[in-house]
């Protein structure tokens, strides 16, 4: 036993989640202290003495300003609101009947049988009958699909409650607007990490009411989690996706291009459907995807744990390692946190990004230290884990290695992508040097900067697979993968600030505040391009070792012993999954595409018949933009949607376990190559753009102002990066989860009914 007692692991778990969600509600509540209300007379005088003679609006009363902002920060969260719940409405059906199929299939397994059975891996036990599994996988996946929806939904409200109060805040200093924009950055990041583990732990000691002793019937059903919160995720990132980027390309192939009016101008009639985009696209899908992440490494390192000397021993505190992991990087992040808010005050422009990138550093750093705590504390000195049909002897230093080098790698890849998408280094300032001479070069360029980003984050990823492999087996990769995402409150902090200043920057423009104001925007939406750049790349590296244990924990389940390359089943479905991440970004492209002709057709259509548009005497129809967004996202969202939630039915179904598994390792091998590569070229252009639209240096300078023939070329590479870096790039980690955790919770299925196809030859 280690030296925790099982009592106290039962009260730490939970009192760390209400720690985090209790610090989420104290950073909401200081960024409530920014009123967003046109209010009395006495107020708003109080409010310019505060701001200073020399930083007051420009010829624009103050309170105007203000209920300017107050209508528009309506306008956005009205809009994300009502798309999110008809998205919501129809991801219910979804998950009834997804769910009905998740019990028929499971329970089909030992044709609906109530007797208990001698356990699958150990024979000497009597374990609880398939039914109950059947029973309980698909109500631990209704839990995982509400709390990803909530997770998504919480966090977009915080966005949208926040991008005004930012931009209020812009008029006092950039320091204090940064804090606001990150504080309710901070406000989801607790929410969530908070909400996934204080759910999960709560269902597993319910489930335990009925299991008992049963832990390996107990592990296996709460799979159905990750499979709930991975799915919810898929359809939010693709459906948020292709809104916000139908609307973004719209808005600027005849805003920009076309017309040669500013980013977020109000004349143009899609600005609202982008900034409502940015909310549901990169907020609550970012938000849905990670928890997914975090519930499936989670769910992997339970369920391999289960099958090991701690399930066989009964050993509590052992067994809920992956829990304490998560509960110690919730209070690592609130101190890490705190540096950005409290210790450090940001004068100037230039110090935000590295501001956001001492975040990273500093969590990963503390959290080394959590790590080994927690290691020394919850775990034996010696014991032993299921490795493909033998037991590993693991010490508890193995695993505190594991963990570590799964966090460490997380933070390689995180700067590696700030180095290839920031414009601050070499690489970005070739893309944008490559304006000079048109649009194509642009393009290529950027491509050639996308597949080489790719390098080093795989060879980090390959590095943690190896040690934690040797360490610990399967159960070594899961809890890398969770040492990826220890840190996930900070790393979603820093992620979802970004979409918020973006949303300031355009409620800046909209509300014709003054240059310098705008200014402040822009730089901290900079930095903001590139945290979420630094977000993806966590997200699709988390995806990666995620998808292995869970290939892991499947390859056991299903009862294969080995994953043979040479037999012809195998091979053929791995060239098949390799195939799939091209077949889903076509999808997902060719959607966001479509969307967007529509979109660019309605916005000229309003310019041409709306008169006195241009001239800002007439107010454009923003609802129809944002009704032709909403509704070519829920359809479109469909038909990728549906490739990836039934490949893994048909290839196990029809083909049978092995196929399968070639199909996973496939999928996951290519998946991560594609999603790195397509979301490092997006965040290139648009940085590049950025870059030129500055101004900066003397080198950006030779190539802008805005509206140059560089600055064009810039904008059609952005333009064509939107949908890798925001759609494709970003969906694709979801595929590589979620076939794989899918494949886990069918597992029982394929291995007693699959293969129909090769029991027919």
């Amino acid at each position: 036993m280690g030296l925790m007692s099982e009592a106290l692991t039962q009260i730490l778990i939970p009192l760390a989640a209400f720690i985090g969600i209790g610090f989420a509600l104290l950073q909401w509540f200081l960024v409530s202290n920014v009123r967003v209300s046109s209010g009395s007379k006495l107020e708003s005088e109080y409010n310019d003495k505060l701001i200073g003679e020399d930083e007051q609006e420009e010829g624009i009363d103050s309170d105007d300003v203000v209920a300017k902002c107050a209508d528009i920060q309506k306008a956005i969260s009205e809009g994300a609101t009502s798309f999110l719940f008809t998205e919501y409405k129809y991801l219910g059906i979804f998950m009834v009947v997804f769910g009905a199929i998740i019990f028929l299939f499971l329970g089909s397994v030992k044709s609906f049988s109530t007797e208990s059975e001698p356990c699958t891996f150990n024979k000497e036990k009597i374990c609880k009958p398939t039914l109950a599994n059947a029973f309980f996988t698909t109500i631990a996946f209704f839990l995982g699909g509400l709390t990803s929806a909530l997770s998504g939904f919480l966090g977009m409200k915080i966005a949208t409650y926040a991008n005004a109060r930012t931009t209020l805040e812009a008029r006092k200093s950039i320091g204090k607007a940064f804090i606001i924009a990150f504080r309710s950055g901070a406000v989801m990041g607790f929410l969530l990490a908070a909400n996934g583990l204080l759910v999960l732990y709560i269902s597993i000691n319910l489930f335990k009411l009925y299991y008992g002793d049963d832990w390996e019937g107990l592990y296996e059903s709460i799979t159905g989690y990750g499979l709930g919160g991975s799915s919810m995720a898929l359809f939010g990132r693709v459906g948020g996706g292709i809104y916000t980027k139908a609307a973004d390309v719209g808005a600027d192939l005849v805003g920009k291009v076309e017309r040669n009016i500013p980013e977020d101008d109000p004349r143009n009639p899609a600005v609202i459907a982008d900034n409502v985009g940015d909310n549901v696209g990169d907020i609550a899908g970012m938000g849905s995807d990670l928890f997914g992440s975090y519930a499936e490494s989670s769910c992997a390192a339970l369920f391999v744990a289960s099958i090991s000397s701690f399930g066989s021993s009964h050993d509590y505190s052992a067994m809920s390692y992956p829990l304490i992991i998560s509960s110690m990087g919730i209070v690592v992040c609130l101190i890490t946190t705190l540096f950005a808010t409290d210790m450090f005050e940001i004068k100037n422009v230039t110090e935000i990004e590295p501001s956001l990138k001492r975040q990273l550093l500093i969590s990963t750093v503390l959290m080394t230290v959590g790590i080994a705590f927690v290691s020394f504390f919850a775990l034996p000195l010696e014991f032993t884990i299921f490795d493909f049909g033998s037991e590993k002897v693991v010490k508890n230093w193995h695993l505190f290695f594991c963990v570590s080098i799964g966090l460490w790698a997380g933070l390689v890849i995180g700067y590696t992508t700030e180095y290839y998408t920031s414009s601050a280094y070499s690489h970005v300032q070739e893309v944008a040097d490559s304006c000079k001479t048109g649009a194509a070069t642009n393009v290529i360029f950027g491509l050639a900067l996308g597949y080489k980003s790719v390098i080093i984050p795989i060879f980090a990823i390959a590095a943690s697979i190896y040690v934690s492999f040797s360490l610990a087996a399967m159960y070594g990769i899961a809890v890398a993968a969770l040492g990826m995402l220890s840190t996930i409150a900070t790393g979603l902090a820093i992620d979802a600030y970004g979409p918020i200043s973006d949303n300031a920057g355009g409620i800046a423009e909209m509300a014709g505040m003054s240059h310098s104001i705008r200014e402040r925007t822009d730089a901290l939406d900079a930095a903001g391009n590139t945290t979420a750049a630094i977000g993806k790349g966590f997200a699709i590296g988390s995806a990666a070792l995620v998808s292995l244990a869970l290939f892991g924990a499947y390859v056991s389940r299903a009862g294969i012993k080995t994953v043979d390359v040479l037999s012809p089943k195998v091979f053929i479905g791995l060239l098949v999954g390799a195939m799939l991440p091209y077949w889903f970004s076509a999808m997902t492209m060719k959607s966001v595409g479509s969307a967007a002709l529509k979109m660019v057709e309605e916005v000229r259509r309003q310019f041409n018949s709306i008169p006195g548009l241009m001239e800002g005497t007439a107010k454009p129809d923003y609802a129809t933009c944002v009704k032709i967004s909403t509704d070519a996202s829920l359809k479109e969202m469909i038909p990728p949607g549906a490739l990836v939630m039934l490949t893994p039915l048909i290839a196990g179904t029809f083909f049978g376990v092995e196929t399968l598994a070639g199909v996973l390792a496939g999928s996951l091998v290519s998946g991560v190559q594609v999603a790195i590569s397509a979301s490092n070229t997006g965040g290139a252009w648009d940085n590049a753009k950025k870059y030129i639209e500055a101004g900066a240096t003397e080198h950006a300078r030779s190539l802008g102002p805005k509206g140059s023939d560089a600055h064009k070329a810039a904008v059609i590479g952005d333009t064509v990066g939107d949908p890798l870096k925001d759609t494709s790039g970003p969906s694709l980690n979801i595929l590589i989860k979620l076939m794989a955790v899918e494949s886990l919770v069918f597992a029982p299925f394929f291995a007693t009914h699959g293969g129909l196809l090769f029991k027919l030859l």
